[in-house]
């Protein structure tokens, strides 16, 4: 049984003060609200629904930690790993792209970066999504998924979209936000990591594994319903 008052020795607060870059606002010492992005910093469109996602997993990984029980935490086990695994599928089918199309040189160095961090995460993800909740490996294993997650989502909302943003139009931020639910709403739900170096092997395999996942899902364990829609 998971037991909130054991966390502390399984999951140390470094990886919640990871995602602390993930409220755009925050109370000052004086009480004031202050921004953490700079005033002329306006989030586009696409990448409102990107730190979106950001901020579901950011919760349910505490809905994890706050879980009463095992059947509980693997409830919301199930829906971290339907969350994140879709978008990542999406960042590297519809963001990278457009982060070389648009940044050149600077774009595919970001791209070049991500790909071994996604690599990294999937396969710490697809070991997460294969254990139960309460086992000595749950937590540690969750825990160095969100430690990279937190890493990478600091990365991309505070340098790398922020760049893409001042050189999107208003209508390329939304076909591209589009085209991100689009391939969401088509992607796998479960972590299926390939080979780095073999990228169209990546593509054919979730194009594949989607629907064996999506048919698994009806028979696992989800927080609410409505929630995996």
């Amino acid at each position: 049984m998971i037991r909130r008052s054991s966390l502390p020795d399984l999951v140390d607060e470094s990886v919640l003060r990871g995602f602390s870059m993930l409220d755009c606002e925050r109370r000052g010492s004086d009480g004031n609200i202050e921004n953490l992005y700079p005033t002329s910093y306006m989030m586009s469109t696409v990448t409102v629904a990107i730190s979106r996602d950001h901020r579901e997993v950011a919760n349910y990984y505490k809905e994890i930690l706050n879980a009463p029980d095992n059947d509980t935490a693997t409830r919301w086990q199930n829906q971290l790993t339907w969350a994140l695994t879709r978008h990542l599928v999406a960042e590297e089918l519809v963001m990278y792209p457009a982060f070389e199309s648009i940044l050149g040189e600077r774009g595919r160095i970001i791209v070049d970066r991500g790909k071994f961090e996604h690599q990294d995460m999937k396969e710490k993800l697809n070991n997460f999504q294969s254990l139960k909740a309460g086992t000595a490996e749950f937590m540690p294993a969750l825990k160095s998924l969100m430690e990279d997650l937190a890493q990478c989502i600091n990365e991309e909302e505070m340098v790398d979209l922020p760049a893409l943003d001042r050189a999107l139009s208003s209508e390329y931020s939304k076909s591209l936000e589009r085209a991100f639910h689009r391939t969401k709403s088509l992607a796998p739900s479960r972590s299926h990591p390939v080979a780095l170096n073999i990228p169209l092997l990546g593509t054919v395999a979730w194009m594949l594994a989607a629907p064996f996942d999506q048919l698994g899902d009806l028979f696992r364990k989800f927080p609410d319903e409505t929630l995996k829609i």
